[in-house]
Formats: C-alpha cells, structure tokens, sequence
C-alpha cells in the first residue's frame, strides 16, 4: 500500500527542494560572496515613485493609469503581430491589409493620445 503513495511522497519532495534549494543557496552564496551594506536609502521601501511615509489614502495621478493602459494598448499590438507574421504566407493580401487596418486605427488612436499631450510627464 505505501508504494502506491510513493510517486506522491517524491513529488513533494522534489517540490519542495525545487522551490526552497534555490533560496538557501542564493542566501549562502550571498553570505560568503556578497557584502551587505546596508544604508537607509537601500532600506526604503520603493513604492510607485513615492515616499512610503505620506499617507496612504493619497490620490495617484491619472497619467499613471493613462500610461498604463497605452503599454496595455501596445503591448496587445505585439501580441496580435507576431502570430501575424508568422502565417503571413497562408492568409495572404486579405490578412496583410486587414493588419494594416488594424495598424492604421493604432497609429491614428497613438497620434490623437500624443496630440493631446498624454505622453508628457511633467
């Protein structure tokens, strides 16, 4: 009975060796090759650009989000032309100029955002 439980016990085993081995080695090799210095700017917790002792209720401001959803935005463009040129062969002048459709709404969508300034940071 207790070899039909084995594979489980390996399994486990081998999970947890995976996910803790790694941390343990990185702390000993820290230990004996690195140097810890630390300073109170390293010791600050880094948070979005601000100080982590105002309060925690403040308003973000909006080009924050506005960035957010253009990465958001292009980064789907990536997405959606690298599977395109892979098969650009099979689909031919209707996929060709249905990805420059789609490319030609993104360029106009990009200079609109660029015109209305959303792109500067102040």
């Amino acid at each position: 009975m207790l070899e039909n439980y084995f594979p489980i016990l390996l399994f486990l085993i081998i999970g947890l060796l995976v996910g803790v081995a790694p941390m343990c080695l990185g702390w000993g090799v820290g230990k004996v090759l690195g140097t810890n210095k630390p300073d109170a700017e390293k010791l600050l917790p880094y948070e979005c650009g601000f100080d982590a002792f105002e309060d925690a209720r403040m308003q973000f401001d909006v080009r924050y989000y506005l960035v957010a959803i253009l990465f958001i935005l292009f980064d789907l463009e990536v997405a959606f032309l690298v599977p395109w040129a892979l098969v650009l062969k099979d689909i031919g002048s209707f996929g060709f100029f249905s990805m420059m459709i789609f490319l030609a709404i993104l360029v106009v969508g990009f200079i609109y955002e660029w015109m209305k300034g959303a792109l500067e940071w102040e």
